[in-house]
């Protein structure tokens, strides 16, 4: 079972991402995945027309394509463009969604809060417990927009998702608690764990952040667009970081 994760586009008119979401899509139909998670962060500025642009890509492939929110989408003109019924409403308006694939789940949970770039998920719990527990597929991947590890980049690390901690507690207790934690919003490739559990960032396929810990010297960023694939075999996941 072959997952792909593609994470923060942030289209505008006036930037090329658009076309490196091309590169990184005719990457992606020669490996032929079974599903693609868009992990947020689709458009900048309210370029709602970015939103039709993505869709019209998406529509053209023979795969099933899941998509969560970030901080920079607007969900209500999501919901009119890309018109989702895998959506599951939470509180104050936010698109869940939970997909079963062959033998694994994919669970995505709206971590974005209304008037900041920050993520939160606690009041969301109880929707993710109920998820988690639900006949079907024991063994799932969480996918969320924002960044739930430290990733040392001080100025993305304080637009986290907050209380990730409470995150880690919840799942550390869970009996079917996720094989992996898979995330964006950071525009840089990234590994870590929480609770015990791998977690990702995926890179961008807009220009990337500099990997910039706070010295005086900001190192360079010249990353090509990037992505993820999640591969499931036997009992086993291994997942990649890919740049194109």
């Amino acid at each position: 079972m072959i997952i792909a994760q593609i994470s923060d586009i942030h289209a505008t008119p006036d930037n090329g991402n658009l076309s490196r979401l091309d590169r990184a899509m005719r990457w992606l139909d020669l490996m032929a995945p079974d599903g693609l998670v868009l992990t947020g962060d689709l458009i900048d500025d309210d370029w709602f027309d970015g939103y039709k642009a993505i869709a019209a890509r998406l529509g053209k492939r023979s795969y099933p394509a899941f998509i969560l929110p970030g901080n920079s989408d607007n969900g209500e003109m999501m919901r009119s463009i890309f018109g989702c019924n895998y959506w599951a409403d939470g509180p104050s308006g936010a698109l869940h969604f939970m997909a079963d694939i062959g033998d694994i789940r994919l669970v995505g949970l709206d971590s974005t809060v209304k008037g900041t770039s920050a993520g939160e998920v606690i009041e969301h719990l109880p929707w993710l417990e109920k998820t988690l527990s639900t006949q079907g597929p024991a063994t799932s991947i969480l996918f969320l927009h924002h960044h739930v590890i430290r990733s040392g980049i001080l100025a993305m690390d304080h637009i986290m998702c907050r209380e990730s901690v409470k995150l880690g507690e919840f799942l550390r207790k869970h009996p079917r608690r996720p094989i992996a934690i898979a995330t964006g919003h950071v525009h840089r490739p990234v590994a870590g764990a929480l609770a015990g559990i791998p977690a990702y960032i995926c890179g961008s396929i807009c220009p990337a952040n500099p990997l910039w810990f706070g010295a005086d010297t900001v190192p360079p960023a010249n990353d090509p667009p990037a992505l993820m694939i999640h591969r499931w075999v036997n009992g086993s996941l291994v997942s990649h970081h890919i740049s194109v």
